[in-house]
């Protein structure tokens, strides 16, 4: 393969006739190999008979996925208010109630968990960038890159996420020193960095199947047109992956912000950290069950929206193509 050529793995078109020809009829081709949404399906079964069926149906907006999803808040909804129920039931007298008391730490809470939604933003931040650039290491023609590539993926892939947490608190120093100037590294920042890795593999992986996603008959037809294989990625196939890749990209993003949690373990004063600092200073056993629930109804009410627009995504994109 040359070096203009696809990348390892995409999709190959029938061979035969000039690149120009291939280009000129890749959209018919795509066109007419997907059948329409409303026709029935074939399929060829030993003795050459056709067996003729209906088409599953397509989900739709009302579909079991979004109705889960908003039964799924109903019942944390319903969940929390038992909690704070029961509790104020088994209240002593004379003390401030649950909700007096969630309505207190309310604004302290609320300072923590942004702090989560800040490292949650900045990990992706980082994972992404990295993983972009990864991800094109993946499909790089050169045998060691791809290679190295492929191992780093893999083993921020399959390692567990506290683990990878421990690792980067303990191997980053607390300080760096870089020219006469001294560049403190708190915690959150360190934090940041661990939830990073495992962001970064997954974004490599999602740019890897993008691109290799594309027919390679536009590849072929933009090499036909004398542009570089640099030129192809970057005006033609990108462009063409951006779509593909949002949903996944979103759906880590929400993955991400739930696990922003496991900072607390590793000594970074996020909201979780400071649900347990709440519960030491009331000194009350039954305010555990309600404020915890409080916070998991934050939590879902900000990754909700995410996964419902990323379903609209998907469903958006699949109806054009």
């Amino acid at each position: 393969m040359s070096a203009d050529g696809p990348p390892q793995g995409a999709n190959r078109a029938p061979s035969g006739g000039s690149a120009a020809a291939v280009a000129a009829s890749v959209g018919v081709h795509q066109c007419a190999a997907r059948p329409p949404q409303s026709a029935a399906r074939s399929v060829w079964v030993r003795g050459g008979l056709r067996v003729m069926h209906a088409p599953a149906r397509e989900p739709t907006r009302n579909g079991r996925c979004t109705v889960f999803g908003a039964r799924t808040g109903i019942a944390l909804l319903v969940a929390f208010a038992a909690s704070v129920a029961i509790a104020q039931v088994q209240a002593a007298s004379g003390k401030p109630s649950v909700v007096e008391l969630l309505i207190k730490w309310t604004p302290l809470l609320a300072q923590g968990f942004f702090f989560n939604l800040l490292i949650s933003v900045c990990a992706m931040l980082v994972g992404t960038t990295a993983g972009v650039a990864l991800g094109f290491a993946r499909i790089s023609h050169a045998a060691p890159v791809r290679g190295t590539a492929w191992t780093v993926v893999q083993f921020f892939r399959n390692a567990p996420w506290l683990v990878l947490l421990f690792f980067v608190m303990f191997l980053m120093p607390f300080q760096l020193h870089v020219g006469g100037v001294t560049i403190p590294l708190p915690d959150w920042i360190k934090a940041t960095f661990g939830l990073a890795l495992p962001i970064m593999a997954n974004v490599a992986e999602i740019v890897r199947g993008a691109v290799q996603s594309i027919p390679t008959a536009q590849w072929e037809a933009a090499r036909s047109l004398a542009f570089s294989r640099r030129q192809t990625l970057w005006k033609i196939i990108l462009p063409q992956c951006v779509k593909r890749m949002l949903p996944p990209w979103m759906n880590w993003y929400a993955i991400l912000t739930m696990a922003t949690t496991l900072a607390s373990i590793v000594g970074v004063s996020e909201v979780m950290t400071l649900t347990g600092r709440v519960t030491n200073a009331e000194g009350r056993t039954d305010l555990l069950i309600p404020i915890y629930s409080y916070v998991l109804l934050w939590f879902f009410a900000y990754c909700y929206p995410i996964s419902a627009w990323t379903r609209r995504l998907e469903a958006r994109f699949a109806e054009r193509g």
